[in-house]
């Protein structure tokens, strides 16, 4: 009889002991999301066809009320994963290096400032589109309940990000939209223990990809949605050299238009430009692909082609 007891007492111990230690659900890196959202965004990036395209990431500003530490570094981070596993090239480019370049280019083109040895467009070279934004809202709120010896807590995260997608050639906002991540965790525990959830980075983190993934899934339809577009390189005679390349996937004999960007359009209510106006001065024709990022075309029509100039597929 006293064995029995004993062995009772050592069984709910250990049930007791078991019950003490957190049970906790939600992987950051496996799931990120309650919705599904990373499945369907690698389900989107599977979909991609379009050329392998070079997208620089500015940092994204931070601007919730409570500046919570490290947001804009994240979202950085995890946004430039997220770009090269969709199949694009992802560099960082800092806010002020890009609008002292676009300024100088302006100047150049304007003729108010000579070009020199180094044209200013050059610096965009390996330049199509360029990300850039802020996160705008971040909270985490925790829910809790109890049942007999056993206590749950849940915490979830969520995050606001504002971001747009630009033409780097054309000046154009491609998408310019706000965007909604949240991630949960969950802890648990029998009599009380280990159901305290302490400070985790993870549900940062885990909203923000939940974010990032839901805008990475616009913006590969948006590009899948566009011709393919470019720059000149140089003028070699009657060859055109642009940047396109076998990556650019076109196909010898690939017609493209190429356009001269203008002056700056502003909106007069907002103050913000819309983009740059273009003047279409004459289309080529691919002959063939130098390199991974280089090919070489022929005149169609239109003269006076230079390097900067804009190159668009003409579907």
């Amino acid at each position: 009889m006293r064995q029995r007891v004993g062995r009772g007492f050592v069984a709910i111990g250990l049930f007791a002991l078991v019950g003490c230690q957190a049970q906790m659900t939600g992987q950051v890196k496996d799931d990120v999301s309650v919705t599904g959202q990373t499945q369907r965004m690698e389900a989107a990036g599977a979909k991609y066809s379009g050329p392998q395209y070079t997208v620089a990431i500015i940092k994204f500003a931070n601007k919730t009320p409570s500046k919570v530490l490290g947001l804009g570094e994240s979202a950085t981070d995890i946004l430039r994963t997220l770009v090269k596993n969709a199949g694009l090239e992802p560099i960082d480019v800092t806010q002020e290096g890009m609008q002292q370049q676009e300024e100088m280019i302006k100047l150049q083109q304007t003729g108010a400032v000579k070009a020199g040895k180094k044209n200013a467009a050059e610096g965009f070279e390996s330049i199509d589109y360029r990300i850039q934004g802020a996160i705008t809202a971040y909270s985490e709120v925790e829910e809790g309940s109890d049942a007999l010896v056993y206590q749950k807590k849940i915490q979830i995260a969520r995050v606001q990000v504002d971001y747009s997608l630009v033409d780097v050639a054309s000046g154009k906002s491609l998408l310019a939209e706000s965007g909604m991540g949240e991630y949960r965790k969950e802890t648990g525990g029998a009599l009380g223990f280990g159901s305290k959830s302490s400070a985790d980075v993870g549900l940062r983190d885990g909203a923000l990809r939940d974010a990032f993934s839901k805008v990475m899934e616009k913006m590969i339809n948006k590009l899948n949605a566009l011709p393919f577009t470019s720059r000149v390189l140089a003028m070699d005679g009657a060859t055109v050299i642009i940047r396109a390349g076998e990556k650019s996937k076109l196909a010898p004999g690939a017609k493209l238009g190429v356009y001269r960007a203008g002056q700056d359009l502003i909106d007069p209510e907002t103050g913000r430009s819309l983009g740059k106006r273009e003047k279409l001065i004459g289309e080529i024709a691919l002959i063939s692909h130098t390199n991974d990022r280089v090919s070489e075309a022929k005149v169609s029509s239109g003269t006076g082609f230079q390097a900067g100039d804009i190159v668009r597929a003409i579907k």
